[in-house]
Order: C-alpha cells, then sequence, then structure tokens
C-alpha cells in the first residue's frame, strides 16, 4: 500500500483529496501539512511514498519544497495537485511523477496512483536483478526494460533516437516506433549508456549517434536535426557538455 502525504494550505482541499485517495484503498495517508517547516518535520518520521503538493501554499513555495524533497534519500514521488495549470512545463524542473489539477477527479487520481505503482514495480525489478547473482542487467545487451501499458517491452537502445519529456508523460522515439513509457525521465536517463545518450534539454536525452545536424537556434541555443527527422532543442543549460561530447 502507497504511504502518502498532502501539502496544501486549504483543508477542504486536503480533506477532498484523502477521500478520493482512501477510497481507491491503494493508499495510507501517513500526514498532512500547509506549509514547508511542518512537512519537513513530518515527512523525515513518516517516510511517505508519494508526497501530493500544492504549488502556491499561503506562506511557501510548492516548487522550493518540491527541491529540498529530492534531496532525501530515497526522494519520496512527488506529484503536483493544484489549480494553475500554466506551471505543468515548469513542473519538470522538479522531476515530478503527475500533475493534477482542482477540482480532483476520482479517475484522475486513480491513473496518477497506477502510475506511481508501476514505477515501484519497475524499480523493484531492477534492485533484484542487482541483488541476484544470476541476473544480468539487461542494458549490458543494448537493451532496456521499460513499462509500456502494464507490459514490460525490451527496446534496442541503439533504435532510440530520443526521448522526451511532456505534459506529465514519458515517450521512447526509435527509428521506427514511439512508445509511451511509465519510467520518469530521470529514470531512463539512469538506465541509458552516459556515452552514448545526453541530456539537451530538461525535457530531452538524444542518442547522439542519431543526430544529422545541428542548427544554431537564438540566444545562443540550438536544434538538433536527428536522423529519422525530429527536430530537438538544445537548451542553453546543457550546450557546453554537447559541445564537449561532440567536439565543436
Amino acid at each position: 500500500m502507497l504511504k502518502a502525504f498532502i501539502v496544501d494550505d486549504e483543508p477542504l482541499a486536503r480533506d477532498e483529496l484523502k477521500y478520493f485517495l482512501l477510497r481507491s484503498k491503494q493508499v495510507e495517508i501517513v500526514g498532512e501539512a500547509d506549509c514547508i517547516e511542518d512537512t519537513l518535520k513530518q515527512i523525515s518520521l513518516v517516510n511517505p511514498n508519494v508526497v501530493f503538493l500544492d504549488i502556491q501554499l499561503a506562506e511557501d513555495s510548492g516548487f522550493e519544497l518540491a527541491k529540498q524533497l529530492l534531496t532525501f534519500n530515497p526522494p519520496p514521488a512527488i506529484v503536483f495537485a493544484t489549480a494553475y495549470d500554466e506551471y505543468a512545463l515548469q513542473s519538470f524542473e522538479v522531476n515530478v511523477v503527475d500533475y493534477i489539477l482542482k477540482p480532483f477527479n476520482e479517475k484522475r487520481i486513480q491513473q496518477t496512483l497506477e502510475k506511481i505503482r508501476s514505477m515501484q514495480r519497475i524499480s523493484e525489478k531492477d534492485r533484484n536483478s542487482h541483488t541476484s547473482p544470476s541476473a544480468i542487467p539487461v542494458e549490458q545487451f543494448g537493451k532496456i526494460a521499460v513499462l509500456v501499458d502494464e507490459r514490460i517491452v525490451i527496446i534496442d537502445c541503439q533504435m532510440i533516437v530520443c526521448v522526451g519529456s511532456s505534459e506529465g508523460k514519458c515517450a521512447i522515439k526509435t527509428l521506427d516506433k514511439e512508445y509511451k513509457v511509465g519510467d520518469s525521465l530521470i529514470m531512463l536517463e539512469k538506465k541509458l549508456n552516459p556515452h552514448r545518450f545526453i541530456r539537451v534539454h530538461r525535457g530531452f536525452i538524444v542518442n547522439i549517434d542519431h543526430i544529422s545536424e545541428i542548427q544554431p537556434w537564438f540566444n545562443s541555443t540550438y536544434n538538433l536535426i536527428m536522423k529519422d527527422g525530429s527536430k530537438i532543442p538544445v537548451s542553453r543549460t546543457y550546450m557546453k557538455d554537447l559541445k564537449q561530447l561532440l567536439g565543436f
């Protein structure tokens, strides 16, 4: 059962979310708070799997709290639960698992819970593969295992053109297919060979073997033209790493 912690400065919003979470029969509510200080005090004691977090708190910023939660070992999964949809893109900077809007929808919350449970199953399989002496990580063979619609799919890394994240969903694009996966971008980045794959944007990882052209854009940024015709933006944050890797 998932252990959930709720952070919202509106008591009615907390109650509504608790109602839907408890109805799922998949969640134990281990605590709630309305500010950063109280949250950090309690979370260190109850160790939740997931934190449902409002972005705009009375005195604090949900983004600031999310950044602090990511320093925990292990960090809880973070789900932004807010009335504001304009922060969806920015939320990827703090690696949120999902982004749900108020007023809450029970079906939408159920989808979020399924996503978190799927991520846990993948993580558990990874841990077991490392502890079992007979288990060999799939990546050693140039392949990775990902969750696609409750199925474990094995993808040849040489075929991967890029990995992207948008609106809370992550996709792997290969030379002949696109997969909507349950893994987060940061989880996929850890699975991929860092000598062949590089982060070029907060929402994109590319396979350097499939870069056909680098086009200058504006404000010292670039676009990558991939072998399949995809155009991937390169932000200034990652430009230095790309230049060092490719030597231009």
